[in-house]
């Protein structure tokens, strides 16, 4: 990737002239944590009717501006105004309580109570001298506040059948049942379809004229430009800019949160494939995969796209020998391979960077140094588990120095650090391994544009070295970038399979989608 480094402003530019009051504004606010400095003098405004949209790279302050708005954290110093009044956002029944609610990126409703029980969970209205729930009340609550986002969703729903979006949904249904002013929205497209994006901005066109103020915060620098009116650019804890969307093209937002030109988002490494290295014949389990079939060769990656629901995360779930397959061959450097546990694949050198990394590939509560050594205790020499501190933390330092973690110390618990950073951490764990086969699910989810460069370019170096590499993502310009062939899978089964010259967003949605079916008899489409 070529680049060239701008200077850093020595101070913010200064905010577009504004008129009238602000429903909201910060002045001032700094955070500070062990080691850290999470927010150095940071401030902007919110009006009323307006979408404010909040950008940076992982670690610019974003996470802890929200918590500070919600009343989670308090700051070090400045001050929060509302309707020009200074206010204390002690916690975050305070902040509901002044019309501030925040729709979080992990979901808080109740999974076992129906969507009214969410909506008015907490404020249910009440009647007669005992104070008893008026029930109908709560279900005439929900119905109008749904109806007003447009959403035809039966209140009597229970939350827990609901997909990511509609669930979302019924967040901002509760926010706005709490007469909510300030509506703060955090990453909510992360889990979303293109389509259910949509509905959601649609939603929120309709807040906004209403009067609504809105905080957007998003990784997806489109949604910036589809939703947003004015967007707070931050970096390093602080703010380096506030300008209009129409004065902010995603170049010119992306150089403001890095700091530089990203001029190649996409850096893949033009390497010449060598021998296969795995290769998955006939993988089927009954209702999810159905002949699933592949080869990787060393030095090459393969993208896995496809819809939600498709089969891409179950085929690397059954390649790594988390869940069981009715049938099907895996053979390594030639060779068949039997794997049906996670320690086989650790062994035959198969790594998996899983979908969710928080849940499924840290254990958030551990030390960087912890999470690193998780996978191979026996390559620190420690057969039964038992890891001296020094061997942890020597092998530590040695991967955050090669990966460029950003943490204040191998004692750092990994839920301290931004998803980029987790991320690295979760490669570190499988390149202690000495692993060659990796299979990174959704590498660049919910990280930011210049954390997702330094995550191709390590894809990059274990290309170089000789390693084989299965890309799944739902992003499919980063398929399309950094794939070297690309197969589309549709209910558990291969449908087509591309090369890098030949392949377009719109053949791999066509196939996808359905629309198009490959031929037995075809090796790949063009």
């Amino acid at each position: 990737m070529s680049s060239s480094t701008l200077a850093a402003p020595s101070a913010a530019e200064p905010e577009p002239a504004a008129t009238g009051t602000p429903v909201l504004e910060l002045r001032g606010i700094s955070k500070r944590f062990p080691g850290v400095v999470a927010l150095d003098d940071v401030g902007f405004d919110l009006r009323a009717g307006e979408v404010h949209v909040l950008v940076g790279e992982n670690g610019a302050g974003k996470s802890t501006l929200v918590k500070i708005l919600s009343g989670i954290y308090q700051p070090d110093a400045g001050e929060i105004l509302l309707d020009g009044r200074p206010v204390v956002l002690r916690d975050p029944h305070a902040a509901q309580k002044l019309g501030i609610a925040t729709v979080h990126q992990e979901l808080n409703l109740v999974p076992h109570l129906d969507v009214a029980r969410n909506i008015c969970l907490g404020r249910e209205p009440t009647r007669g001298p005992g104070g008893l729930i008026d029930w109908p009340g709560v279900y005439g609550i929900a119905r109008a506040r749904l109806a007003a986002l447009g959403l035809g969703l039966d209140p009597r729903r229970t939350v827990s059948t609901l997909g990511v979006a509609l669930q979302q949904m019924v967040e901002i249904a509760k926010a706005l049942a709490a007469e909510a002013r300030v509506l703060i929205l955090d990453e909510p497209t992360a889990a979303l379809t293109a389509e259910e994006s949509e509905q959601l901005f649609a939603i929120v066109d309709t807040l906004r004229a209403k009067g609504t103020a809105i905080v957007l915060i998003s990784h997806h620098l489109e949604d910036a430009t589809r939703a947003g009116d004015r967007a707070t650019v931050l970096r390093d804890g602080r703010r380096v800019a506030t300008r209009p969307m129409a004065d902010l093209p995603i170049p010119e937002m992306i150089r403001l949160m890095v700091g530089r030109e990203l001029t190649q988002q996409f850096p893949k490494a033009d390497i010449a494939p060598g021998p296969v290295a795995i290769k998955v014949e006939g993988l089927s389990r009954a209702g999810v995969l159905d002949g699933v079939s592949f080869e990787v060769r060393r030095g090459e990656v393969l993208g896995l796209a496809g819809l939600v629901g498709a089969g891409r995360s179950e085929t690397a779930r059954a390649i790594f020998g988390i869940d069981p397959v009715d049938a099907g061959r895996i053979e390594i450097d030639g060779q068949p391979v039997r794997i049906d546990h996670p320690r086989q694949a650790i062994r035959q050198g198969v790594a998996l960077l899983p979908e969710d990394r928080k849940q499924q590939g840290l254990v958030l509560l551990l030390s960087v140094a912890d999470n690193i050594a998780l996978a191979a205790p026996e390559k620190l020499g420690a057969p039964a588990g038992l890891v001296p501190p020094s061997a942890r933390f020597a092998a530590a330092r040695r991967f955050v120095d090669a990966l460029r973690i950003k943490t204040p110390g191998p004692r750092q618990r990994a839920m301290n650090l931004s998803g980029g950073n987790q991320q690295k951490i979760v490669l570190a764990k499988w390149l202690l391994t000495e692993a060659d086969i990796f299979i990174f699910d959704e590498p660049t989810r919910g990280i930011d544009v210049g954390a997702k460069v330094e995550v191709y370019k390590l894809m990059n170096g274990l290309l170089e070295r000789g390693a084989a590499i299965v890309m799944i993502s739902s992003e499919l310009p980063e398929v399309l970038g950094m794939s070297d062939r690309i197969l589309v899978l549709r209910d558990g089964r291969v449908v087509a399979e591309f090369d890098r010259a030949a392949a377009t967003q719109e053949a791999i949605m066509a196939y996808a989608a359905g629309g198009t079916e490959l031929e037995p008899d075809t090796e790949a489409v063009a």
